[in-house]
């Protein structure tokens, strides 16, 4: 597996991280030894870049990578975040509003350094904006833990332009988290070239499309009343149908490169920018390969020119939320 670097911060990574949410938050349940034996299998693969959250399970995600991870000290990278308000008896749920308050902060760090069973965490992102508290506060927060040893990296998930700016001032971001794909390109217009003057890493969530982008999704998919695209308007079946224009291109593309359209996907997504990091979400070992085979697809200038023509006449229906 290739390494790449998230900006200039010198953490290097896998070429393409994963993504862990769906090991144990919002959909169907998994067991749990079957996931400890598919993390270990990802990190015999090369991939040592891996993503959490307090908020999934909540708490057991953190506690399932603190279990797998822990024979793999010091040659992986885990990513966490903090930044919702804590129900006393379910904990942290989006549901309930952001909380990115110092005091809080620092809570959530010490619990998850419990559960992740690390010393340090190693990259720690605000979740999501918390318009309540200045985001100069956050990283204030972040940039003391970091002095205390309690973490290496501070990140920023789903922000505007405007906050990396005031929040790199105060403590360098190593990495936004942020969506994007073929076919959500919302980061392109500031958000890319800030990071790129900045000197920050991007981590794209959903680089498959929420699994829309494998083309193994049609109009007659159904999902589960967990899963959240059973309420993502752009898996509607109308939407899923109007969208198929975005797999035909892939899959042409793919046919000449003998690729699925997953890894044409990830090999676009990669040949951005050299400090872009996909983490696609993966519970199976053949679609891990297929997303890991992505780093070896090698798109010319003439390919990823026709993709972004052939993109640029395709009108993506339905919202993402």
């Amino acid at each position: 597996m290739q390494k790449r670097k998230l900006g200039n911060s010198g953490l290097e990574v896998s070429a393409l991280g994963l993504g862990c949410m769906r090991m144990s938050f919002g959909d169907k349940p998994t067991d749990k030894q079957e996931m400890i034996t598919f993390l270990h299998k990802a990190v015999e693969r090369g991939v040592t870049f891996f993503d959490t959250a307090e908020v999934y399970g909540p708490f057991t995600n953190e506690e399932l990578l603190g279990e797998a991870l822990q024979p793999f000290h010091g040659k992986v990278v885990i990513a966490t975040k903090f930044g919702w308000k804590h129900d006393p008896i379910k904990g942290p749920h989006p549901s309930m509003g952001p909380d990115s308050r110092p005091e809080q902060i620092k809570r959530v760090a010490e619990a998850s350094l419990k559960r992740l069973q690390v010393e340090a965490i190693d990259l720690f992102y605000q979740h999501r904006p918390d318009p309540n508290v200045p985001v100069e506060d956050v990283a204030g927060a972040v940039k003391d833990l970091i002095q205390a040893g309690k973490v290496k990296h501070f990140g920023l998930s789903e922000s505007s332009a405007d906050l990396i700016r005031r929040a790199h001032a105060v403590q360098p971001v190593t990495a936004l988290q942020s969506e994007y794909s073929i076919w959500w390109r919302n980061v392109e217009h500031d958000i890319l070239p800030t990071l790129e003057e900045l000197g920050i890493g991007l981590v794209p969530y959903s680089p498959l499309g929420r699994g829309y982008l494998t083309g193994k999704i049609d109009e007659n998919t159904t999902f589960d009343s967990t899963d959240i695209r059973a309420r993502n308007p752009r898996f509607a079946p109308e939407a899923i149908k109007a969208n198929r224009a975005v797999i035909e291109l892939l899959e042409k593309i793919g046919a000449q490169k003998g690729a699925t359209p997953a890894q044409i996907a990830l090999a676009w997504l990669l040949a951005q920018k050299p400090w872009i990091v996909p983490i696609p979400g993966s519970r199976k070992l053949e679609r891990l390969d297929e997303n890991i085979g992505a780093a070896a697809v090698e798109l010319t200038a003439n390919d990823l020119s026709e993709l972004e023509n052939a993109m640029s006449q395709i009108t993506v229906v339905g919202d993402r939320y």
